[in-house]
Order: C-alpha cells, then structure tokens, then sequence
C-alpha cells in the first residue's frame, strides 16, 4: 500500500463520531492544561495517559496526542496575556505577544498564534509521513552497538540543549536518569539490582509514577512557589478575533522556514519544543527586513515561535515511534503510554504495524483542526479560565497526580515514588537542572543497558565493534564533538582554524 493510500485508509478508520468526540474535549482539555501556568504539556499527557486504560487503542493514542497538540497551543494564551508561557514552549511567544496584547491586540495575537500553531504543525505531519517510513527501515539496520551509542547520544544531546547555561547539569541530571533506570529487575537475566532490600524496588521504579512526580508534583510545588501574574488588559473595540488573510501571507516564507526549522528539531531526542521555538524564531529574526521590531509585538516574531514549537510535536514523534527514542519529554510520555496499550514503537514497528504511522498522522490531523477551529471561536472563553486562581487548581491537580500512579498498579509505593520524584524535580528546578534528561535517562537507561551487555556478549568482551563499525563511529565522532564544543580553548581553536582556511582560500584566489 503506498503512503497516499494508507492516509485515506487511516482517514477512514479513524472519522468515527466516537472519535471525533475525543478528539474535541481532549484538545479542549489540552489547551485549558497549556493556558494556565504551571501546568505543562508533559504533565497533562503523563496524567491523561492513567485515565486512558478503559479506552481501545486507537482512541487511547487519539486522546494523548489530541492533549499534547493542545497543551503545546495553549501556552500561547498565558504568554500573550499574562507575560507568563504556559508551557516552557511558548517562553519565545510571550517577546512579542504580550507587547501586543499591552498595544489593545491580545485576540489579534491569539488569532495569529492560533494560525501559527495549525500551519506548523501541518508543516510538521507532512515531514513526519516522509521521513518516519524511510527512517524505521535505516533502524533495521542498528544493531546493539548501534542502539547503544544512540541511547548515549540521546541523553548527551538531550542534557546539553536543554541545560540553561550550564551542559553539566544537564549532563549530571542524564545520569541520574540512568541511576533509576538501574533499579530493579534487569532485563537479560533478570537479576534484582540495587534494590537495597526493598521487596517494591525489585520490579523497578516505574515511568509513570516518576514522570508524574517529576512533570506534576514538582510543576504544582513551583507554581505554588511562584509569584501570581499581572493579566494584560484585553478591552480593546478595534482587536480582532480572526487573522486577516493578508497578514497571513505575508508569514509564508516565515511559516515553511520555522516548520521545517520546528521539525528537526523535535527529531532530536530530548531537545522538546522550546528549543525549536527559540530556534524559529532566531532564524526569523536573522532573515527578517525589520529585526527592531522584534520584542516589541513583531507579528513574524509570534508567528515563527508559535509555528517552531508546534512543528516539533510530530517532529518528535518521528524518533519516538521509528526509533523508540523520544524526542521531548512528552513524546517520552507517549512512547511509556504506546507500550502500555499494547504497541512496541522501535525499528520494527513498519513490520509488525506498518499503517501505524499514518494513523499517527491522521490523529495529528484532527488535533490541529480541534485547535484551529477552538482557538479561534473561544478566545474570550480561554481569557476567562486564565482568571482561574491557581489556589483552586492546584490541589485538584496535586488529587490526580495520586490517583493516576495508584490506578495503574493499585500499589502505594508508587503513590510514594511520584511523591519523592515529585520533591526532588522540585529541588532541581530551584536549581536550574532541566528535567528532560531525568526523564530520557530513566526511559533510555534499559535500553542502554541491555543493548551494552548483548553487545559485549556477542563479541565475547571485546569493546572495538562499539567503536569500529560505521554508524557507532559517526555516533562517537559527533558526541565528542558536542562534548568537546563545550571547552572555550577548543571553540577558540576550531574558530582559528576556520580563519586560516579562509584567509588560505582568498590567498589562493588572489594568486590565481
């Protein structure tokens, strides 16, 4: 079947009524969960993912994508309004939304970052149904070694992107991951290891309890910790709900470019949606005929965040379901969430579930229509839930946060470990350590681990195969380069090796 027909083949499996239904209030519920500060999308998919077992499969992975395509949009609202991104992803939005909201326009820039959102993400499908077929069948070809260097990179990579200004934290913060993926029964033989004795640490801890903890627990102690914002005001006769078609091509060079920007991006493991807004909209700003404009209400500027950090929703899944390696937090959730309703995402999903990713695609379809047509008709609607207090929020937040890790095993230890990821991602948020790497480290840890030990097994102990055979060399090459770029002296070096090979260049030209 080529790929053109199995889109229409999953476009008619999935429009059912039933499905169109989760489709609307989980992409509601999404963006009500992106508006309000302190609650991110990961947090939301992690929750929704426990509430999703009484659900068939297909309407399950529906209802979690539909969440995270919303929460993702909806931190534009918060951004734009109160100064606040609702999510890290809409941190960029907030530069020039909120200089606009302040200028009388908030429903005009909600209307240009909801069309944002729907076109890069459209961007983003598209080169999900290109490149995630063609990928899975290059992953065939990975063996242990090669699944080993790919779990480092992932976590190397992950921790040095997604650490403000300081790549060891994000480092230290990916071993740790890799600690708690240690615990527990391992997955070759079955040993228990560092279980201290503890009867409930033998099966490991798991990645639900601990995502929940580290994206919920922690998000409600920090937004209880933070200061309440001051809401822009939004009384304004001359603003306007609906983007005008001519300022929306005059954004059409800006949309491809952040789309496609957005999407690699997301493909990167653990690198998530802020780092392809911030990328978006550096590379408009670059490009842009009036870059002063830029921090004071740029409509480029709203619409290449708001179309970067929507792009890397199915950028992410491209790693995610090809691969098995997430590319942001919630696409990590999501792979945790896939195996639990029966789908083993990885290099053989194009064998054992070759329409799958078409699916995918189609649910992502859905989603961005759901955003498209509520974020546009409910503007004043979302307005009005941002005046929600948290103090009422939160601990209705903090009740799910204990029934979603207790209803997937009943077992109160897991209500425990939630409770204690939940403290400790505290902690390291005051810090300053990203919490993306924590996740990927648990989630990569096993995969690391076993791909480590059947490779050494298979070669009797001997280490060169890790290093000898073409992809894990491209692997190590590129994470001691990243590694390397860190040090001051090794930058300087490379960047005067870089003059002497121009000036050598323009010594040649002038001779000849």
């Amino acid at each position: 079947m080529t790929g053109l027909a199995a889109l229409i083949d999953a476009f008619g499996t999935m429009l059912t009524p039933m499905n169109i239904f989760h489709v609307a209030w989980a992409t509601l519920l999404g963006i009500f969960v992106g508006s309000l500060p302190g609650l991110t999308a990961t947090m939301g998919v992690a929750l929704l993912t426990t509430l999703t077992y009484g659900l068939d499969r297909d309407a399950a992975i529906l209802v979690l994508i539909c969440m995270y395509v919303g929460a993702i949009y909806g931190g534009s609202r918060s951004a734009i309004l109160l100064n606040i991104p609702g999510t890290p992803a809409s941190a960029a939005t907030s530069l020039d939304g909120f200089p606009l909201a302040q200028k009388g326009k908030a429903a005009y820039a909600m209307a240009l970052a909801t069309s944002g959102s729907a076109l890069g993400t459209l961007v983003g499908i598209l080169l999900l149904v290109m490149i995630a077929p063609p990928l899975a069948e290059a992953a065939l070809k990975f063996g242990s070694y090669e699944f080993f260097w790919l779990a480092v990179f992932g976590v190397i990579i992950s921790g040095q992107l997604t650490a403000e200004g300081s790549p060891l934290k994000g480092y230290i913060a990916g071993i740790l991951g890799l600690m708690v993926a240690m615990v527990g029964s391992e997955g070759i033989h079955a040993h228990i290891r560092f279980s201290f004795g503890i009867s409930d640490l033998g099966g490991g801890i798991g990645l639900i309890p601990a995502m929940v903890g580290a994206f919920g627990f922690a998000e409600v102690l920090t937004a209880m910790w933070r200061k309440s914002a001051q809401m822009a005001e939004t009384e304004d006769g001359s603003d306007r709900t609906l983007p005008r078609l001519v300022d929306l091509w005059k954004q059409k060079f800006n949309v491809v470019r952040s789309g496609i920007i957005g999407t690699f991006v997301g493909i990167i493991p653990g690198v998530g949606e802020d780092i392809g807004a911030w990328a978006a909209y550096a590379a408009a700003r670059r490009s842009s005929k009036a870059p002063d404009e830029y921090g004071h209400g740029s409509y480029e500027g709203l619409t290449a965040a708001e179309t970067g950090n929507s792009a890397v929703v199915p950028g992410s899944l491209i790693p995610a379901i090809t691969l098995a390696v997430p590319g942001s937090a919630s696409s990590a959730v999501l792979i945790a969430a896939l195996f639990i309703h029966g789908i083993r995402p990885g290099p053989m999903i194009m064998i054992e579930q070759p329409d799958f990713i078409y699916s995918v695609a189609v649910m992502l379809i859905l989603a961005t229509l759901a955003i498209a047509v509520f974020g546009l008709s409910l503007t004043r609607l979302f307005v009005m839930v941002l005046r929600v207090p948290r103090e009422y929020l939160m601990p209705i937040v903090f009740v799910l946060c204990v029934i979603g890790p207790y209803a997937l095993t009943q077992r109160l230890f897991d209500v425990w470990v939630m409770v204690g990821f939940g403290i400790i991602g505290f902690l390291l948020r005051q810090m300053n350590y990203p919490m993306a790497p924590l996740v990927l480290g648990i989630i990569l840890g096993d995969l690391m681990d076993k791909s480590l030990r059947r490779g050494l097994s298979l070669t009797e102990g001997d280490l060169m195969p890790f290093f000898t055979r073409p992809i894990c060399a491209a692997f190590v090459i590129v994470i001691l380069m990243s590694i390397l770029l860190n040090f001051a002296p090794v930058r300087s070096g490379l960047a005067k090796l870089g003059g002497w090979i121009r000036l050598g260049r323009k010594e040649n030209g002038e001779a000849k």
